[in-house]
């Protein structure tokens, strides 16, 4: 199965050209946004910070990862992911190497900025080789296997990453991390191949082309807020929810965390098998992902209401279905022209990453309308009208989506039934 335009390849061979490369670069990419977290104490041994740029220095990766999204997004809808990966890779190795140098708070905030530029592009690119290389139907599945790599390198990044430092330092652990991007890098450049040149006029549309399609809007409409809460929330809130409500240890708090990772992994495969699935007897991407949402919903209805005994599970389960939101990217995959897949692809983590930051902030403030107690914890109806406000803002877009059916039935059953006259007059 390829895609329209690229030449025919063996299964085995768009795996092994093309799939793993690329997502090997989407593993380097979350395990490194999130290593920061498990090498902070180390960190503060070797050089002295305080919260503030602890936070500033962790932060710019992201910031860095941002700015660079629409114009990397251009250059892989013009000149093709091998040859734009290839060098971002070798920045991004520049930027690790350069961490693991660094012995003062600029040093090392200018070096992860650099690894956040460097790697801004990971999961960008390995969407666009893989739509110009597999057929439109298979591309759910294949994002959620993406999506599960991408799952395996946020897991690597704790348990791993400590359990290599018993045999070197921090410094060790992103030299050996610069090595890494490097080599990915080099099998970008060697084993993928080429990508279709696209015409002078698809090089020259611009990412409003993307936001002015259709498709594109009613695909956001329903699942960016979703896929925003998602990020957010997991990223930051759920941890402190179970320990603040839910009275959890440390440990224990990890340890769901842990699940949480796993459950993102087997949710996107099994995700990306299901809409495969479906789409073989007639239910498309957006049903199946409309259908996951209200049931992503419910389970944030069933967190607001702070039922104890159930906040592990609940925490899992969030985390789990969740993953529903990843079906953003194959959706406006599908449906847009293979010229503008990346930015495509940039202009979805724009929104998201600056939706999945609101969150999280937004979260924060709702919090603060309630006094800490003297353990340091928000209340349970803290976390009620934080979880009830995120609710409210996600169900216009499931009542929009929802409407939109209801009108193009009786339309749908009018076409049938003028059909089956004209048949039955012939």
């Amino acid at each position: 199965m390829h895609a329209a335009g690229a030449p025919a390849r063996s299964g085995v061979a768009v795996f092994c050209l093309v799939f793993l490369p690329f997502a090997l670069g989407h593993y380097l990419s979350c395990l490194l946004r999130g290593v920061n977290a498990v090498l902070t104490a180390e960190l503060l041994g070797a050089v002295p910070l305080t919260p503030a740029q602890l936070g500033l220095l962790t932060s710019a990766f992201f910031l860095a990862f941002a700015l660079v999204q629409l114009p990397v997004g251009m250059a892989l809808d013009r000149h093709g992911p091998r040859a734009v990966q290839a060098w971002l890779m070798a920045l991004a190795a520049l930027g690790v190497w350069l961490f693991s140098r660094g012995h003062s708070f600029t040093e090392l905030m200018w070096a992860r900025a650099l690894m956040g530029a460097g790697l801004g592009g990971c999961f960008m690119a390995a969407v666009k080789a893989i739509s110009c290389a597999i057929a439109p139907s298979r591309l759910p599945s294949v994002h959620g296997y993406l999506i599960a790599v991408g799952g395996l390198g946020a897991a690597t990044a704790t348990m791993p990453v400590k359990l290599a430092l018993h045999y070197t330092d921090w410094r060790g652990v992103f030299l050996g991390l610069a090595l890494a991007a490097l080599a990915i890098g080099l099998l970008i450049r060697l084993l993928s191949p080429a990508m279709p040149v696209p015409t002078a006029a698809a090089s020259k549309a611009s990412v409003w082309s993307v936001y002015a399609d259709a498709q594109f809007r009613r695909t956001i409409a329903l699942i960016l807020l979703p896929h925003t809460v998602f990020f957010g929330v997991q990223g930051l809130w759920i941890g402190r929810w179970l320990a603040d409500v839910g009275g959890l240890s440390d440990d224990n708090v990890a340890y769901l965390l842990y699940l949480g990772m796993a459950a993102v992994i087997f949710g996107a495969i099994g995700m990306g098998m299901l809409t495969e699935w479906a789409g073989r007897r007639g239910i498309d991407t957006m049903q199946v992902a409309a259908t996951g949402i209200v049931l992503f919903v419910g389970a944030q209805v069933a967190m607001a209401c702070n039922a104890v005994p159930s906040l592990p599970l609940l925490s899992v389960l969030f985390t789990l279905l969740g993953t529903v939101t990843g079906l953003e990217y194959a959706i406006v995959a599908q449906s847009m022209p293979a010229s503008l897949t990346g930015r495509a692809a940039t202009c979805l983590n724009l929104l998201i990453f600056t939706g999945a930051f609101l969150v999280q902030a937004g979260f924060g403030l709702v919090l603060g309308c309630w006094p800490l107690n003297s353990l340091q914890q928000y209340p349970a109806q803290a976390y009620q009208a934080a979880f009830g406000v995120l609710v409210a803002l996600q169900l216009p877009g499931l009542a929009m989506y929802f409407m939109r059916q209801r009108a193009r039935t009786p339309d749908a059953l009018r076409s049938g039934t003028a059909a089956m006259l004209k048949a039955k007059d012939d």
